[in-house]
Order: structure tokens, then C-alpha cells, then sequence
């Protein structure tokens, strides 16, 4: 991390959303993403003004917003474990969407988890839809060491646009969190690419200059995310592509 601490950092993204089938269709938006070291949220507040942990700030992160609201770390080591993965108290890192001014919508975070050797162990990619609904995609490799950049594919079990139909198949390539950020997310089914999702930055040191500066640039950043979201679904129902109803989430919550 920079500024000599390793609590969190910023990144300045650009994310890119490609349809690939008809109504063929391609947008880009600037947003910034917070990385925070779960265990380092305290010195991360207590070192910033502009920056708060479970309460109102210009940027905020809500613990509650992430995992079942037991804390960060339990919730995410319990997942884990529950599925043979074990950490021995090895760093956890949330690449996610803060807070401004009190308000987010995180349509994806990033739990980079790592065992005390310092390997990554797995990731777990939340996804949020628009409906209030959550769910977790636990990547990992049985509890072995997981490279970067090797493509992890899942079974999309989870409804996020209503113009997709819940069936098909997600190919997640995610590069290390270090300088830059990349993170690829190609959907398919039965072979036909359907979507693709990408999000690229540069690491930005997370101080209040650099806060401020973020913000400035991109105000009430979440509330265009959302207002962008349903602006794209309209303009995507004005070109003729189909109307799919939200069904009833599967169970369990993590996949």
C-alpha cells in the first residue's frame, strides 16, 4: 500500500459493460472503488477525517453492509471454513463501493483472503442486485494456493438484470490488488458469449487530499450508479430486449 500504511488505498476506475447478444449494446463509467484491510479498520478511521467506520462521513463504510452482520472477518473466515478453507489469521482485503455521504449500492465486492504465508487462498465475490438481494461466489481452489489471473468459472446462479435470464456460466480473471486493479467477468451459455463486465484503475493513496478529490470529481457517486443502472435497463427496453421476471433467489446464499 502506499503512504507507508498498509490500512487501504483508492482506486480510480473505469468499468466497462459489453452485451454481446441482441440488442448489442456497450457502455463505460468512471467510478472509485475503496480497498481496506478488514482487521486495520480502526487506525484507518482514527487516521483520517473524512473517512469513518459505522458512521456518517463524506466516505463510509458500513460493516453491515457486507457478510450477515456478524463482522467482517467472522463472517468471512466461517464461509471459508465451512467449505475447508482455512487462513490461520491471514490477511483479508474488501475492494468495495464506500459510502458518500451516507449512501452506496455495491453491485460487486472483492474479499481478497490470504493465508498467513502471504498466498491467496480464495476470493469471495458479494454481488448485490437492485431487488435488495445478495449473493456471495465463493472462488477458490480446495483450499490451495489461488494464482491471479488464472480464469475461475461458476455456475450464475443469481438474478441481476432483468434482461438476463438467470442461466449460464461466469469466467472470473482477477489481477493482485497492487499498483493497478483489473477484474474480468465474461458470461456465457452453452459456449455463446453473452456478457461481458470488466473494471480496471490505478491505486491512488487513501488520504483526505485524496478523498476529497475523488469525491469532487465524481459526486454522489453510488446515486449515479444506481440512476445509471436504470437509465442503461430503459434505454436496453427501447431497443426490444426482452422483459425477464425476478425469480425467487436460490438458496443457499453463497455458491
Amino acid at each position: 500500500m502506499t503512504n507507508g500504511s498498509g490500512d487501504g488505498c483508492l482506486y480510480a476506475t473505469r468499468v466497462m459493460h459489453r452485451r454481446r447478444v441482441p440488442p448489442l449494446y456497450r457502455f463505460v463509467y468512471r467510478v472509485f472503488y475503496l480497498l481496506v484491510d478488514v482487521d486495520r479498520l480502526d487506525a484507518l478511521s482514527s487516521r483520517l477525517r473524512l473517512f469513518s467506520v459505522d458512521r456518517f462521513n463524506l466516505l463510509s463504510l458500513r460493516t453491515r453492509d457486507h457478510g450477515d452482520g456478524r463482522g467482517l472477518r467472522a463472517w468471512a473466515e466461517s464461509l471459508l471454513g465451512s467449505r475447508g478453507i482455512e487462513l490461520d489469521g491471514g490477511r483479508i482485503r474488501l475492494l468495495t463501493f464506500p459510502r458518500v455521504l451516507g449512501f452506496a449500492f455495491n453491485p460487486i465486492s472483492l474479499w481478497y483472503c490470504d493465508h498467513r504465508d502471504g498466498r491467496l487462498r480464495a476470493v469471495i465475490a458479494e454481488v448485490n442486485n437492485t431487488f435488495g438481494e445478495k449473493h456471495s461466489y465463493l472462488l477458490a481452489s480446495d483450499g490451495a494456493p489461488l494464482p491471479y489471473d488464472v480464469p475461475i468459472e461458476k455456475e450464475k446462479v443469481f438474478h441481476v438484470s432483468p434482461f438476463l435470464d438467470r442461466l449460464g456460466q461466469y469466467r472470473f480473471t482477477l489481477g493482485a490488488p497492487d499498483a493497478r486493479v483489473r477484474v474480468a467477468i465474461h458470461e456465457t451459455r452453452e459456449g455463446e458469449a453473452i456478457l461481458d463486465a470488466t473494471l480496471a484503475g490505478e491505486r491512488r493513496a487513501l488520504t483526505d487530499a485524496a478523498i476529497l478529490g475523488q469525491v469532487l470529481r465524481m459526486p454522489w457517486m453510488t446515486a449515479k450508479v444506481v440512476a445509471g443502472i436504470h437509465w442503461e435497463a430503459l434505454k436496453l427496453w427501447l431497443r426490444g430486449a426482452r422483459f425477464h421476471r425476478k425469480p425467487e433467489p436460490l438458496r443457499p446464499d453463497v455458491s
